[in-house]
């Protein structure tokens, strides 16, 4: 079965999914999580999320979070421990309980974005040091820049956007120590690199991307999703060449509501049928261009299928 003709049966968005078993449920913007025993349960719906929102549903898109996330978690576990144990379903990960570090970190490879607080944005505005790292004059947009830079932020809360930080401010406000800093500054550009060249050997560009991380016993670890179409930025290679870069990342949807002059506020924009499964289907090749693996669904429907591998794990943990 091809991308296109997933098409033809396309599934609803997971609903809640409600076991009694595991205990208390936290709803996040596109991932629902149990806390159990210890571990932390994350359910990967169909919601997208940008500028800040819940903008509506993508098929397939939460098994390709979770799929390519934990492919890349493999690749890189030699660079820094992720938090997953399993995965049960493919929409179902078990990850170690971590306290999650309050700065996500954002490592660029090229001056490019639509949002406000993109380096392109900030640039076209003026700014010649933003976050706290200096750019050069002469920059145009979609250009390389000199070498990868880490920009943090603190994680958006109540729909405001990230907030711009410097490596400085993020020591000196006590958010994180200046030795935990450098470690995370070191790993977040030895993952970044792995990226580009895992990337690079299909003939695809990392662009940007985001990592979260946190502690467990007291170790850093790599939490959240790794490389994927909403955490990173893909271009391909060769229309990058052609000067008009296509992209496989939540960033073709984002820059479809800016269009639409949507960019937070207001009624959200009603996506057609047709863009949706055009988004779709770039999630999907994403997952099939980087692991050279066909994508293959879970067999729907999702509820009832991820509330049974839910429960049959909980079982054996209790039974353990």
């Amino acid at each position: 079965m091809n991308a296109k003709d997933l098409f033809s049966a396309i599934p609803h968005a997971l609903d809640e999914v409600d076991i009694p078993i595991l205990g208390p449920k936290t709803q996040g913007k596109v991932r629902d999580m149990y806390h159990f025993r210890g571990q932390r349960v994350l359910i990967t719906t169909d919601r997208v999320s940008a500028f800040d929102r819940v903008l509506g549903t993508i098929p397939y898109k939460g098994q390709v979070l979770n799929q390519l996330s934990a492919w890349w978690f493999e690749h890189t576990a030699d660079i820094v421990p992720h938090h997953m144990i399993a995965l049960l379903d493919p929409c179902v990960i078990v990850a170690h309980e971590a306290q999650a570090l309050p700065v996500e970190v954002i490592v660029r490879g090229y001056i490019t974005g639509v949002t406000s607080t993109s380096l392109w944005t900030l640039y076209q505005q003026g700014e010649r040091a933003p976050y706290g790292i200096t750019l050069t004059e002469g920059l145009k947009k979609n250009d390389p820049l000199p070498h990868p830079v880490i920009t943090p932020t603190t994680k958006a809360q109540h729909g405001a956007h990230d907030e711009q930080l410097s490596a400085q401010q993020v020591v000196e406000r006590g958010l994180i120590s200046a030795e935990l800093w450098a470690q995370i500054e070191v790993t977040a550009l030895r993952l970044f690199q792995r990226g580009q060249a895992l990337a690079e050997r299909v003939g695809w560009i990392l662009v940007d991307t985001k990592y979260e991380f946190g502690l467990v016993d007291g170790q850093l670890t790599l939490i959240d999703e790794l490389h994927t179409p909403d955490s990173s930025r893909f271009w391909t290679l060769d229309s990058y060449r052609a000067g008009t870069p296509v992209s496989y990342s939540k960033e073709f949807l984002r820059e479809w509501f800016v269009k639409q002059d949507y960019r937070g506020e207001g009624a959200i924009p009603r996506m057609p049928a047709e863009f949706v499964q055009e988004v779709a289907a770039r999630y999907i090749y994403a997952y099939e261009a980087l692991t050279r693996q066909p994508f293959i669904p879970g067999e729907q429907p999702a509820r009832a299928r991820v509330e049974r591998a839910l429960t049959a794990w909980a079982a054996r943990q209790l039974s353990a």
